[in-house]
């Protein structure tokens, strides 16, 4: 099965020269070097390039990227499962068809049964598909699992979290996983920027089941939440010991609009 986009020429060039130029300048492409972080996970954003762009870029850049990766991220639509895996075929970009990881996206759904194989879930979605054309740019031959979350309890983000520790730590190769997530919606850039430091500050402290809580009771309406959660719980198991804040940015810089904006953080976890 081959997945087309759903988002290419809306939210990301659909000709493979402007993306590809555009990807560049977000990558700083020819900018120099720099040392890069063995990240266990990352957390990037997932809106229009034009917003949001610039932020994942400069995850991207600052870590090192394996050629397998596991992508989390929101089900915006309530189409299809809660919890939705693809374990075969391939997602076509602009930039060519990135392939499913069949043999990981396999054992995940060994360690986690309660994932369901789901197209229609992930159909429309675009959380999952904005990350391809960058990790297609700088690593062509990679290869990846796409799961998206719906409404889900603590419980079961830690379940899920638990379990895709549990397969990456048995296998031989690295495996990146990539929460995609923004942060607060539509409220003003002042109250956005204090609601996204309350919710950035668990993420950073690596504390998911406090960031979890922190989402919910301060009303923070950051759609990919449940991803990160699970991707701290991982990530913790897997060892890591820190998360730094690569970039956070509103929508606000872009269009001038302060009064309804959207947040973006780019973290690093290693």
């Amino acid at each position: 099965m081959i997945r087309l986009p759903a988002v290419a020429g809306k939210f990301y060039p659909d000709e493979p020269g402007r993306l590809c130029a555009a990807l560049d300048t977000f990558l700083g492409v020819g900018a120099g070097t720099e040392k890069k972080i063995r990240a266990r996970a990352c957390i990037v954003p997932h809106a229009g390039y034009v917003y949001s762009g610039e932020v994942a870029g400069e995850v991207y850049r600052s870590i090192e990227i394996p050629a397998r990766a596991i992508l989390i991220g929101p089900r915006h639509f309530p189409r299809g499962a809660s919890l939705a895996i693809l374990s075969d075929g391939s997602w076509q970009t602009p930039l060519g068809l990135a392939p499913i990881d069949r043999p990981l996206a396999e054992k995940i759904i060994r360690a986690f049964p309660a994932l369901r194989e789901d197209a229609v879930a992930h159909g429309a979605e675009h959380s999952l598909e904005v990350q391809l054309p960058f990790l297609q740019r700088l690593v062509p031959s990679f290869s990846f699992v796409p799961i998206v979350i719906g409404p889900a309890q603590w419980e079961t983000l830690e379940a899920l979290g638990h379990a895709l520790a549990g397969v990456i730590a048995a296998e031989s190769e690295p495996v990146l996983l990539v929460a995609s997530s923004d942060m607060n919606h539509y409220e003003s850039d002042a109250v956005t920027r204090v609601k996204d430091r309350k919710a950035i500050d668990r993420i950073l402290a690596l504390e998911p089941r406090k960031l979890f809580d922190t989402v919910r009771d301060e009303q923070i309406s950051m759609c990919g939440y449940a991803a990160a959660v699970a991707v701290l719980v991982a990530a913790r198991d897997l060892g890591a010991t820190r998360a730094t804040l690569i970039r956070y940015a509103t929508s606000g810089e872009v269009n001038g609009d302060m009064e309804s904006v959207v947040g973006y953080a780019g973290v690093a976890i290693a």
